[in-house]
């Protein structure tokens, strides 16, 4: 009633003079907020500086811009050094005809003042040419940078690929040269080459901690191995497999070369039967562990079913698995007899057989096993619940959609979550599906 009211009144008097109505409206905000705090409000040059320098951070380069106008306060956070150490440069066809036609001199303007400034800086470029190559013309501008951090990224294909491959090698040793602190380097999609590679060992070699590629055609064994050989702080390797070979990894195991922490292997197929895949020998796999023997060996599988003949047929140190497609009940049963270093397991999908032997000998066999994920898969209750009480409260990341899961005589699924909580020693549910 009291609310009924209220908005009686408010709207009996609404006709009254609008600056009437403004002073009553202010008293009201005023008695539920205080008339200081609306005035602080109001006030945004008032702001602390960390408020307002977490503001920009957020906005793209234009809007950042637009911003620095608000006041004479915000123009001097804008420029500030501490704003311009991470930035992402986000190019999508519409923003980069926005920027070129509207704001030609913005970006010249930012690097000019703030290129000594930048040292992690990442470009996110669509399928677009035009996108591409406003990227490789702000790296061509980076001649007083001192990066630390350089991200080429393409949300879709071809992007970086439909640029000619000189314009994007003269772009990237403006930063390589410039640079010569360089310690993480990721670049999807792109045209790069043994000789850009060269480039980046000669000015970065003491720095360079990180190298991943992703689908660059044009780099060779060679040009990894020219990286090894120079580059003792490398800690991160991660490439196609395409470039992986016995002799590769031979060579990455030589005294000479670095103790690689984390080695990363994208295996995908985009083209079912196009591609035929070699095969590692174990020597070779056993020689890199040797060398290395904290080594995390990391591949994402994007294969079809039919393609992964030509691995886990011997022993392989993998410690991570992770498969974006159908994977079969043999190539699991594989993973169970051949990976024994394993830590971690994703299976995206796999079919309407259920999986129990293949998760009891991976159980069995892989006793460094810590995290599970399992999609569209299926899995009986009484196999899944086997399956974890011979991995135990070692399952730190248990990841198991309910529409796996099939009951059985012996458990539902109201006591199959009391079960395996009672063996990993937490409170455990299997994952919901999400509806929407």
């Amino acid at each position: 009633m009291k609310r009924a009211r209220q908005r009686v009144v408010v709207e009996n008097e609404a006709p009254q003079t609008s600056q009437k109505s403004k002073k009553q409206k202010t008293c009201l905000y005023g008695s539920v907020f205080g008339e200081s705090d609306l005035h602080a409000s109001m006030d945004w040059g008032s702001l602390p500086h960390h408020v307002i320098l977490r503001i920009f951070q957020f906005l793209p380069l234009v809007d950042r811009a637009k911003a620095s106008s608000v006041c004479r306060r915000w123009n001097e956070i804008f420029h500030i050094p501490d704003l311009w150490r991470r930035f992402e440069f986000e190019l999508s066809q519409p923003a980069t005809s926005y920027l070129k036609s509207t704001h030609p001199d913005l970006i010249q303007q930012i690097i000019r003042r703030h290129a000594d400034h930048l040292q992690y800086v990442s470009f996110k470029v669509d399928s677009s040419t035009e996108s591409a190559e406003a990227a490789c013309d702000i790296l061509s501008q980076l001649v007083n940078c001192s990066i630390k951090t350089l991200g080429l990224i393409s949300t879709a294909k071809p992007s970086f690929m439909n640029v000619s491959k000189a314009h994007f090698a003269s772009a990237l040793t403006v930063v390589f040269v410039n640079s010569k602190s360089l310690s993480s380097i990721k670049i999807d999609d792109t045209p790069l080459d043994d000789p850009s590679l060269k480039v980046l060992v000669a000015n970065n070699s003491d720095t360079l901690k990180l190298l991943k590629m992703s689908s660059c055609p044009h780099v060779s064994p060679a040009g990894i191995l020219c990286v090894a050989d120079q580059c003792h702080g490398l800690k991160e390797l991660a490439l196609n497999y395409y470039i992986l070979s016995d002799e590769l990894l031979l060579a990455l195991s030589s005294e000479k070369h670095v103790d690689l922490e984390h080695l990363r292997i994208d295996v995908v197929s985009e083209n079912p039967g196009q591609v035929e895949f070699h095969t590692i020998k174990k020597q070779s796999w056993d020689a890199l562990v040797k060398h290395s023997p904290k080594v995390n060996i990391v591949m994402y599988f994007f294969l079809y079913e039919e393609e992964f003949d030509a691995f886990f047929r011997e022993e392989t140190p993998v410690t991570h698995l992770y498969f974006g497609r159908a994977v079969s009940k043999a190539m699991l049963g594989r993973i169970g007899m051949n990976c024994p270093r394993l830590i971690e397991l994703v299976v995206c999908a796999n079919g309407l057989q259920p999986l129990d032997d293949e998760l009891i000998r991976i159980a069995e066999r892989c006793k460094n096993l810590t995290a599970m994920g399992l999609g569209e898969c299926e899995v009986t209750c009484r196999g899944f619940i086997e399956f974890v009480k011979m991995c135990g409260g070692r399952l730190t990341q248990l990841s198991i959609m309910e529409e796996v899961l099939i009951p059985d005589n012996d458990y539902s699924l109201d006591r199959l979550h009391l079960e395996v909580s009672k063996h990993l020693g937490r409170m455990w549910f299997p994952d919901m599906m999400p509806t929407w």
